[in-house]
């Protein structure tokens, strides 16, 4: 959803709101629900962090599966307290590797990887 979002140019939340309850479209789960309001309630930060983490790499220059994945599993990372930080980053690689390039699972698991490395000290601040 998050992506299909970044593609059309929508915000995400409305997008959410336009799925739940319709009956065009498959069920959207709690969970979807809490990463979609979560990831779009602390975008600026998590894009902040990512910009910071992907060394070599813009957020414009990343590709879309890849953004999306990568603020998921950043959100997950420091807002999602009953996702343990490796179950975090292996989700998101898998995405990665179900999704995208064959270079993307190595891209975020680094990226990933360096934010988890100190997402103690960032939760301690957020």
């Amino acid at each position: 959803m998050l992506y299909e979002a970044a593609q059309r140019s929508l915000d995400p939340v409305t997008l959410l709101a336009d799925r739940v309850g319709s009956i065009e479209v498959d069920p959207v789960g709690d969970y979807t629900i809490s990463l979609v309001e979560g990831v779009t309630k602390h975008r600026e930060r998590i894009d902040e962090l990512l910009a910071e983490h992907a060394q070599g790499w813009t957020l414009d220059r990343m590709p879309p599966v890849d953004l999306a994945v990568l603020r998921v599993g950043v959100y997950e990372l420091l807002w999602s307290a009953d996702v343990p930080d490796p179950v975090a980053i292996d989700e998101a690689v898998g995405l990665a590797k179900e999704l995208s390039t064959d270079d993307s699972p190595r891209f975020v698991n680094g990226v990933l990887g360096r934010i988890g490395n100190i997402a103690d000290r960032l939760r301690a601040v957020l």
